[in-house]
């Protein structure tokens, strides 16, 4: 029996409810947060998803077939390596590996460059300008020969090219925060909450950064998916993880060695990082486009 309702009230979605319909209306966008969300399952739980060890060696299980094809065996969905290694059980760790530590990266890159971009955003005169010729000559450099050159002085290893990938990510978010602060200080209602009294800690919180949130989800998406081509980059040059690490440049790059004998060991872990950029891709233009139809209506 429908409920009775004295008054005919106007039922008015919260903005999260909005986005989610505005999302959720493109089919495409849908499909790649299903992706995103397995690769994100992948990356919470490998130890509960993973049939075996990922470094364990079996040589009587040497370059068994994915279970697609007339050799396989069901036992190793994706077929195992050149020391034995289940393929399916790596690539679920290095999802874990090469997705997680990208998503950390990105968010330490993007709460230091946001803060240090709304500082300089707010600045005027010499400094101002000294700061913006400054990150104009970084943003020249593309993030992944920042990297190297950093993970040279450092040194090879997966918590190194971490650091030095969120230092090559920092100017980026600093660039764009302090764009996006400057335009913003010139507006009426800045203006206006200036007239009323408003620090500067109360114009970024209550005025900026609430109109801030489409810059940070395009960006973040963005370097979220430098961040994954990059760690799988470096992995892969063997710069990043050692082995024995699942991580899935690294997985890639060892699978060259028998790519002829076993093209699986160098496909899938391939196959993995596109799809796992292109759903990232995906997911932040889904967002953005929701963001924008959202502020519109």
């Amino acid at each position: 029996m429908p409920q009775f309702s004295l008054y005919e009230e106007e039922y008015h979605p919260s903005p999260l409810q909005r986005t989610w319909r505005e999302f959720t209306s493109s089919h495409i966008a849908v499909l790649g947060l299903f992706v995103l969300a397995i690769f994100l399952i992948f990356a919470l739980f490998a130890p509960l998803i993973a049939p075996y060890n990922p470094v364990e060696q079996n040589i009587d299980s040497l370059l068994i077939p994915p279970s697609w094809e007339t050799n396989g065996t069901i036992s190793h969905l994706f077929g195992t390596d050149a020391l034995g290694r289940d393929v399916f059980s790596r690539i679920v760790y290095g999802c874990r590996v090469t997705f997680g530590s990208s998503i950390l990266l990105v968010i330490i890159a993007m709460l230091v460059g946001v803060s240090i971009g709304t500082f300089a955003g707010m600045m005027s005169g010499v400094r101002s300008s000294v700061v913006n010729h400054l990150l104009d000559a970084l943003m020249a450099i593309p993030t992944l020969l920042i990297a190297i050159i950093i993970v040279a002085i450092l040194g090879t290893g997966l918590v190194n090219s971490m650091w030095a990938i969120t230092l090559a990510l920092i100017p980026q978010f600093i660039h764009y925060t302090r764009s996006f602060v400057r335009s913003e200080m010139k507006k009426e209602y800045v203006l206006a909450s200036k007239l009323d009294g408003a620090n500067a800690w109360q114009l970024f919180r209550h005025s900026i950064l609430p109109n801030m949130i489409e810059m940070l989800v395009v960006q973040g998406s963005l370097a979220l998916s430098i961040a994954v081509i990059d760690v799988s980059a470096l992995g892969f040059l063997n710069l990043g993880a050692q082995p024995p690490l699942p991580e899935l440049g690294a997985i890639l790059a060892d699978g060259l060695d028998v790519a002829y004998l076993a093209p699986w060991n160098v496909g899938l872990p391939g196959l993995s990082i596109f799809l796992m950029v292109l759903a990232i891709n995906i997911v932040g233009d889904g967002l953005r486009s929701a963001l924008r139809k959202r502020v519109s209506h």
